[in-house]
């Protein structure tokens, strides 16, 4: 069996052997977009992995050829002191698990490499920042600890400190591990496959599955591919983004960037991040490329589409893609938008908006009275108001959710936050942008969030927050307005937007399919329609059935 597969157009085969994420990135390379050359470790590898508690034979020289086509698509060495290639270890499940697995950015920068990068470069303290970044992201996945916040220092310039940071990272490993990180890139390289394949089974990443019902049998892949240092200069950078902004349905792009920083800053919410549009002030060239990136990938998908990408002194590199999941009001506008464009018909619309959707579409926000009782704004980064007692970790909120609803309010959050994001009502979070693992996480679970709070303290010692000269305990009554990023003390009263432009017509449309044009809850007239819409789709499947069985 063979265990590897380039990332090319030409590969075939399913998200069930390549993964989600690699078949993204096939798609790309079809669309003739840029993506960094690599290679994914197939899915398959990773179910033998997990039967056989370790890695299955003949990967190792199927590693070995494919680093060295690699070598040959880059022109570097991976390793090596001359022109070294590192390379991001990434996972990729053929289903979406954000944050939940292992990453590691800059794998191959050993000692000799980095060495050799600050010569190519001529700077040495971008090659020790990166070599500090590959060391913490490492180490992070080692010991399943958040390594990489305390070592990102997200406050200081690239290089400030990063020798002495080094030498604590590797002490650190030691400690927690009982061994070094390999100095061989080959060596590195296995460890770190096995690594993502092992975070497979942690903890975290079986609450995901099991709060998403997603089986545990599946396995993941892992994605291979050269490194583009967002860290290099300040004409470099990283960032996501969102053809059509994910809180409205609006055609407009939306995200957020980072200037100089690599891909794990922007999803940690440990820094925070720029609007996107501002991309297109200090790099118009790279705005230029992302944009139409954005219209063609959304043209392929027919669907608002999301991204992840990095940009190297001025040229950008696409990382991730994949279909936008919008919820609530967004998905019926992007719904109705994408018929009125044809890239859908107006049936298929109908088929993408569920009844739980319209239970979201018309967004509860907190009324203007409220005003006065809000103590901090910050991002909505999911439409809805939710209110509940304030709790300062994820294991506060596990236990004081046993007596009523919770709003988790944390610096930032991360993968090891899963069972108490799973627990919360609402999310507050200090940092991070409309792309941090808080915003995410909280989409896809249809939670009311609040990220990058300016001046939000977050004290667990003390079990509560402060901010703006107020201090909230916990256990405190709070209400979040995931729409207008408000924060307010108890729980003022609520109203709900009336049913706009873009609902009437999709109802519209799903009471012309039905026939039906009675009074009704809004949700039975979409089911209505769902149901003719379905039952005509398998008459014409039955049809084909048919007629090619008489052939």
């Amino acid at each position: 069996m063979r265990w590897i597969r380039p990332l090319s157009a030409r590969a075939e085969e399913p998200a069930e052997v390549l993964g989600a994420k690699a078949h993204g990135l096939v798609v790309l390379h079809r669309l003739g977009l840029p993506v960094p050359a690599g290679f994914v470790v197939t899915v398959e590898a990773c179910r033998a992995f997990m039967r056989e508690g370790r890695l299955p034979a003949g990967l190792d020289e199927e590693l070995a050829i494919a680093m060295t086509g690699l070598e040959a698509a880059t022109g570097r060495r991976f390793g090596g002191a001359q022109a070294p290639l590192a390379v991001s270890v990434r996972s990729g499940a053929s289903v979406s698990m954000p944050g939940m697995m292992n990453t590691v950015l800059n794998l191959g920068l050993t000692t000799e490499a980095s060495a050799g990068l600050a010569a190519e470069t001529g700077d040495a303290r971008f090659a020790l920042n990166s070599r500090l970044r590959f060391l913490s992201s490492f180490a992070s996945a080692i010991t399943d600890t958040d390594v990489m916040g305390a070592a990102a220092d997200p406050g200081g310039a690239p290089g400030d400190g990063d020798a002495q940071l080094i030498e604590a990272v590797e002490e650190r490993i030691r400690q927690r591990a009982g061994r070094s990180i390999p100095d061989g890139a080959a060596e590195q390289l296995e460890l770190a496959i096995e690594t993502v394949f092992s975070s497979w089974d942690a903890p975290r990443a079986r609450t995901y599955r099991e709060l998403h019902d997603i089986p545990h049998d599946l396995g993941t892949a892992v994605i291979v591919q050269a490194m583009v240092y967002g860290n290099r200069d300040d004409r470099s950078g990283t960032g996501v983004a969102f053809s059509r902004d994910p809180n409205t349905g609006e055609n407009v792009p939306y995200g957020d960037v980072l200037f100089g920083r690599q891909g794990e800053d922007v999803v940690s919410g440990r820094s925070s991040t720029r609007p996107l549009h501002e991309l297109a002030g200090r790099e118009p060239a790279v705005w230029s490329a992302l944009t139409e990136a954005l219209r063609r990938v959304e043209g392929h998908y027919r669907d608002a589409c999301y991204v992840e990408f990095t940009f190297q002194a001025g040229e950008l590199w696409l990382l991730q893609v994949r279909p936008g999941r919008f919820v609530g009001g967004a998905a019926v506008r992007v719904a109705t938008e994408l018929a009125d464009e044809r890239l859908i018909t107006r049936r298929e619309a109908l088929l993408r908006v569920s009844p739980h959707h319209l239970r979201h579409a018309r967004t509860p926000r907190m009324a203007a009275s409220a005003k006065a009782d809000i103590v901090v704004r910050g991002v909505g980064a999911c439409p809805g108001v939710a209110a509940g007692k304030v709790a300062t970790t994820a294991e506060a909120a596990v236990r004081m959710a046993a007596d009523g609803p919770v709003i988790l309010v944390r610096p930032e959050t991360s993968p090891h936050d899963m069972r108490g994001l799973a627990a919360a009502t609402g999310i507050v979070t200090a940092r991070g942008g409309s792309a941090s693992h808080a915003a995410v996480v909280a989409r896809a679970m249809g939670k009311p969030a609040v990220v990058g709070v300016t001046g939000l303290v977050v004290d667990v010692a003390a079990a509560s927050w402060r901010a703006d000269g107020h201090t909230v305990s916990e256990g405190t009554l709070v209400t979040i307005d995931g729409t207008s990023g408000e924060v307010a003390l108890g729980s003022p009263p609520v109203s709900t937007d009336a049913a706009d432009a873009h609902l009437r017509r999709l109802l519209a449309w799903a009471d012309d399919v039905s026939g039906d044009r009675s009074e009704r809850e809004e949700a039975e007239r979409l089911t209505a329609a769902h149901a003719i819409l379905r039952h005509d789709c398998t008459s014409k499947s039955d049809l084909r059935s048919r007629v090619v069985g008489d052939q």
